[in-house]
C-alpha cells in the first residue's frame, strides 16, 4: 500500500459511519481485490478495522483509533486525498506545503515506540519524471486549479506538433491529469474527450460560462477512456522480428503496442506485432536499426526505407577535391 493510498483510506474511514468496499476502490481507483488487501493490512497492523455484511453494513472503524482529523484544516485534508503524486508533482499544484503540514500533524498524533522502524518517508522517494526531461514549458499545473475548481469553460492556444500553427480552442474541462512525469489537461472540444498536454499550451482565459460535460462522466472515468483509446486503437499494425537483445527494451518503449507472439521465438529473435496509430509513427523503428526486421505492411517497409534514405543523404560524407600532385598546378613551389 502507497503512503497516498494510506492515508486517504484513512481519511474515508474516519469520516464516515461505513462505507462499502466497492466504494472505497471507486474512491482510490483500484480493484476490489486491492482494496481487500489493504483493509486486512490495516487489521495486520493493529488498526480495529470492521466490516458487517448487509443491506446497512459496511467497513468501519472504532471511533478514536483512526487519524486525529479534528487537527487537519480543510484544505490540509483536500490535499492529502491527492493519491498517486510525488513531491515534485504536488509543488507544481502549489499542494506541497499544505500537505506536508497536514503529514506532520498526523505523524505528531502517533504514538512513540521503542524500535520502531523508520517512516516509509525516510526511506521511499517517488520521482515520476522521465529520464532526461527537458524543464517543461507552456502552462502549469498551478496555474489553472482556480478556473477549473470554479467549473468553467476555457479558451486554449494549443500548439500540436501535428498543426502547421497554434489553434484557438473552446474547451469544457474536466481537470488535471498526470501521467509519467507530464501534465495534461483532460476536457471536451464539442462533446468529444481530449488530452491536452500542459507544455504545448501557450494561453489560456477563463470565460464567464459554466462547463457542459458530459452526464456521468468524471475526470476518472475521461482520462481512463483517453488512455484505453491510446493504447489499444491503431491504424496499422507492423509484423516484424526483434532480436533478442533488443526485445526487453522494445517492450519497454511501445509498452501494450508490442504483442509478442509465444509460439514465433527463435533463438535470435521474437516474431511481435507492433500497433501503430499512424503510417509516420512507424519512425520509432529507426532507432533499433537492423535490430528490428520488419515484414509487413508493404507501406510500412516502404516508408521505413524512405526514412533511412534520407537519413543516410543527410549524414553521406561532403563531396572534395581530388589530392594534389606534383605536376598540378596549385602545387606550391
Amino acid at each position: 500500500m502507497t503512503p497516498d493510498r494510506f492515508f486517504t483510506l484513512m481519511l474515508l474511514l474516519a469520516s464516515r459511519d461505513a462505507v462499502t468496499t466497492q466504494e472505497l476502490a471507486s474512491a482510490l481507483g483500484v480493484s476490489l481485490r486491492t482494496i481487500n488487501r489493504d483493509l486486512n493490512w490495516l487489521r495486520d497492523a493493529g488498526l480495529p478495522v470492521t466490516a458487517h455484511r448487509g443491506r446497512l453494513g459496511g467497513v468501519t472503524m472504532l471511533p478514536g483509533s483512526g487519524l486525529d482529523l479534528t487537527r487537519l484544516t480543510p484544505d490540509e485534508r483536500d490535499h492529502l486525498a491527492l493519491t498517486g503524486l510525488d513531491e515534485k508533482q504536488r509543488a507544481e499544484l502549489n499542494a506541497s506545503v499544505e500537505s506536508r503540514r497536514a503529514l506532520s500533524k498526523i505523524a505528531a498524533t502517533r504514538p512513540c515506540r521503542v524500535h520502531e522502524p523508520l517512516p516509509l518517508t525516510d526511506v521511499v522517494h517517488a520521482d515520476s519524471r522521465p529520464w532526461c526531461q527537458a524543464r517543461a514549458s507552456g502552462t502549469s499545473p498551478a496555474s489553472l486549479i482556480g478556473a477549473l475548481r470554479r467549473g468553467r469553460r476555457l479558451r486554449i492556444v494549443y500548439d500540436s506538433p501535428r498543426a502547421s500553427c497554434p489553434r484557438d480552442l473552446v474547451v469544457d474541462p474536466y481537470g488535471l491529469f498526470a501521467k509519467a512525469g507530464i501534465w495534461y489537461l483532460v476536457a471536451d472540444r464539442a462533446r468529444v474527450p481530449r488530452m491536452y498536454r500542459l507544455e504545448r499550451i501557450t494561453t489560456w482565459t477563463e470565460t464567464d460560462q459554466p462547463r457542459r460535460i458530459r452526464e456521468s462522466q468524471t475526470l476518472a472515468t475521461v482520462a481512463a477512456a483517453l488512455i484505453a483509446q491510446w493504447e489499444h486503437h491503431h491504424a496499422i499494425e507492423v509484423s516484424a522480428t526483434v532480436d533478442q537483445t533488443q526485445i526487453e527494451r522494445a517492450q519497454r518503449i511501445f509498452g501494450l503496442r508490442l504483442v509478442q507472439d509465444d509460439h514465433e521465438e527463435s533463438a535470435t529473435g521474437h516474431k511481435v506485432t507492433i500497433r501503430f496509430l499512424h503510417l509516420e509513427d512507424v519512425r520509432a523503428l529507426l532507432p533499433f536499426g537492423s535490430a528490428i526486421t520488419v515484414h509487413g505492411p508493404t507501406e510500412a517497409r516502404a516508408h521505413l526505407r524512405d526514412l533511412a534514405t534520407d537519413l543516410a543523404h543527410h549524414y553521406a560524407p561532403s563531396p572534395t577535391s581530388r589530392p594534389a600532385t606534383a605536376g598540378d598546378p596549385q602545387q606550391g613551389e
